[in-house]
């Protein structure tokens, strides 16, 4: 039996768009060659007015703003959109577990509440818990690794349902908890602002 397989995205060529810049490369091509002409002919008709390291200074830094421009018009030559369709997305049942590694070695260059923060921020990925592993690799085994984990398991267990549960975008608290986090602030509720609270005094 066949199965069907749905694409993630599709792909339009905005023929449009495409026209326009295509007729615009013409014109600045066109200006280009025109430019170059000039100068390569008024080199040959009167070599013995102009200053030949001038005239080769100029020539050449020409060539090479034609050459950066010929390079970055090959995205424009073909412009397209993308449509996503989350909707073909494999169900959870389907999804792989996944390991996540956090290395630290050296407290003192790599402060264990940034460590923690990039743990909570790993937990709290848009993926099933129970398909998610982390490891913690602390090649010096120091002791402040391992309380900052402990109270990072402490914090997590009213952090994680708070960001699932209100999709919070900013999922580092250090960052959440400044200014980086106030766009999930915006127009929310009082039960919302109750919870934060709350985790503010965890």
């Amino acid at each position: 039996m066949a199965t069907t397989t749905h694409t993630l995205h599709t792909c339009k060529v905005e023929q449009t768009r495409a026209t326009i810049n295509k007729l615009h490369m013409l014109f600045h091509f066109t200006a280009i060659l025109s430019l170059l002409y000039y100068r390569i002919s008024y080199l040959f008709h009167h070599a013995h007015e102009i200053p030949i390291f001038s005239w080769c200074l100029v020539t050449t830094s020409e060539l090479m703003f034609t050459s950066i421009w010929i390079i970055t018009q090959a995205f424009r030559w073909w412009p397209v959109t993308r449509t996503i369709h989350p909707e073909n997305l494999c169900g959870n049942t389907e999804l792989p577990g996944i390991d996540v590694f956090i290395c630290t070695a050296d407290p003192k260059k790599e402060p264990t509440v940034e460590v923690m923060n990039t743990v909570l921020s790993a937990v709290v990925l848009d993926y099933p818990l129970e398909k998610l592993a982390m490891y913690l690799s602390d090649d010096d085994g120091w002791p402040l690794t391992l309380y900052g984990l402990k109270e990072a398991c402490l914090f997590g267990r009213s952090w994680i349902p708070f960001c699932r549960k209100y999709g919070i975008k900013t999922p580092s608290p250090e960052r959440y908890f400044s200014s980086f986090g106030d766009d999930d602030r915006v127009l929310r509720n009082h039960e919302f602002m109750a919870e934060e609270e709350d985790i503010k005094v965890d």
